[in-house]
């Protein structure tokens, strides 16, 4: 685990974006539903996965300071046919929050395929980075295509 002590305490935001591609035909059936499955609400049950794994990223990921994070959301976009889902991470610390919200992007995307390879296993998880983040030694920020 890497030392923090004599980091200075910042404003730290992360965003990451996950994105799920389905099959036209499932998609379209989603969307019929109101993005309703069998399992439940789907967009919500996602964003609650998401929130529930930032918070959790310090047990999951070896070596990764367990922080108690200050706030996180997660959204969604649709670009027919694939998902586009972003966790965005904050606190008001020493170290930053990129893996925060990759593990809730990424724990939101394996919440939909969950809930939806009752449709068809065709379903792909095809990208998972770091959008952008703020508050540490430098910033970063990602251009979406």
């Amino acid at each position: 685990m890497v030392n923090v002590d004599g980091k200075q305490e910042s404003t730290r935001i992360a965003v990451a974006r996950s994105i799920v591609s389905f099959p036209t035909e499932v998609w379209k059936a989603l969307e019929a539903e109101g993005f309703e499955t069998s399992k439940g609400a789907l967009l919500h049950t996602a964003n609650i996965a998401g929130v529930m794994a930032a918070k959790r990223t310090g047990e999951l990921i070896p070596l990764c300071h367990p922080i108690p994070i200050d706030g996180c959301t997660v959204r969604f976009e649709e670009h027919a046919p694939d998902l586009h889902i972003f966790c965005e991470a904050r606190i008001q610390g020493k170290t930053g929050v990129e893996m925060e919200a990759l593990t809730g992007a990424s724990l939101a995307a394996l919440t939909v395929y969950d809930m939806c390879k009752a449709l068809s296993h065709d379903i792909k998880i095809i990208e998972t980075c770091l959008m952008s983040k703020t508050g540490g030694r430098r910033d970063f920020h990602r251009e979406a295509p």
